[in-house]
């Protein structure tokens, strides 16, 4: 299996609860804390653990909540290639409210990084990477670092040979957008981030399909997938325009979900799977994602059994 390191410089401790009812004013009486790892590239790591495969993990950590996210992570058997972060690992809140059924999330910023401790970062990501190995990038970054970054890395991994891929969203990904060299292998989006690249509605899946394909023609990368919620996803690249399914299934918390796909399709391609055999993998692991309360995510047996609804197909002329 083709190694698998996951990139994380602004990973969280995600703290989840639940109250009766989340209104302004009064104390709210919650239930006891479920503590978990959190951050985009932590929770690709997960889903590939889970699948059965490993994923090691670099991520930035410090103080008490870093110490923290870094038992956890041991906890679950998450390999980890660990950095000094420039200030306390940021913790994350979600609170379900339970006469609603909605979810209420707080996100908090992470430490403040300059321009030399990210040049660190990289040279520490460039020797943790083996020669042809598969390097995820997924979720938001720290402030103070540079919307180029995937293409910094990209740069900085270039003599490795890797297959970068890329799950990012804002101005990072309106850069990427545009075309960048070095690119990366693999971009993914969602359909709200779509469109507005795009600037027109994109209501099938064909039309997903085509405007996933205009961006790997401007070099944005060698394939780009659009996920399309529970419409499914579709891929552009060498394997053509190739779409999947969502299983039909009753949605209970889209969080972690994105990186469900990631993490699924991350290991399938690091298995030998073609790219629409990995795509189908990443729907499966989403849709099985999303049955799941808060913070937990996909399982094998999960996956595995949602797999038969999301099998791949090239999108015919």
């Amino acid at each position: 299996m083709t190694d698998i390191l996951t990139v994380t410089l602004n990973p969280a401790l995600d703290l989840t609860t639940t109250a009766d009812r989340v209104v302004a004013g009064p104390k709210l009486r919650c239930d006891p804390l479920t503590v978990d790892p959190g951050g985009g590239g932590i929770n690709v790591a997960r889903v590939v653990a889970a699948l059965g495969g490993q994923a090691r993990a670099f991520v930035a950590l410090g103080g008490p909540s870093g110490m923290r996210l870094e038992a956890a992570m041991a906890e679950q058997g998450i390999p980890l290639v660990r950095m000094q972060a420039p200030g306390d690992t940021r913790e994350s809140m979600a609170v379900h409210d339970r006469e609603t059924g909605q979810q209420y999330r707080f996100v908090m910023p992470g430490p403040l990084w300059t321009e030399a401790q990210v040049s660190e970062a990289l040279a520490a990501i460039a020797e943790a990477v083996p020669d042809g190995g598969i390097v995820v990038l997924s979720g938001s970054q720290p402030p103070g670092v540079s919307a180029v970054f995937a293409t910094q890395l990209c740069t900085a991994l270039a003599a490795r040979n890797p297959m970068v891929i890329v799950d990012t969203s804002g101005p990072a990904l309106e850069h990427l957008s545009k075309g960048t060299t070095p690119a990366p292998a693999v971009l993914r989006m969602d359909t709200e981030e779509a469109e507005g690249l795009a600037g027109r509605p994109l209501v099938t899946r064909r039309e997903s399909a085509e405007f996933a394909a205009e961006l790997v023609a401007r070099g944005a990368a060698e394939r780009v997938i659009v996920a399309r919620g529970a419409d499914g996803s579709v891929m552009a690249g060498p394997d053509g325009l190739v779409q999947v399914s969502a299983a039909d299934v009753a949605v209970v918390s889209a969080v972690g979900a994105g990186d469900s796909f990631v993490g699924a399709f991350a290991y399938g391609l690091a298995s030998g799977l073609s790219g629409p055999e990995a795509l189908a993998l990443g729907a499966a692991a989403a849709s099985a994602t999303v049955t799941t309360p808060a913070t937990s995510l996909c399982t094998h047996e999960m996956v595995l059994a949602h797999l038969p609804q999301c099998g791949a197909s090239l999108i015919e002329d």
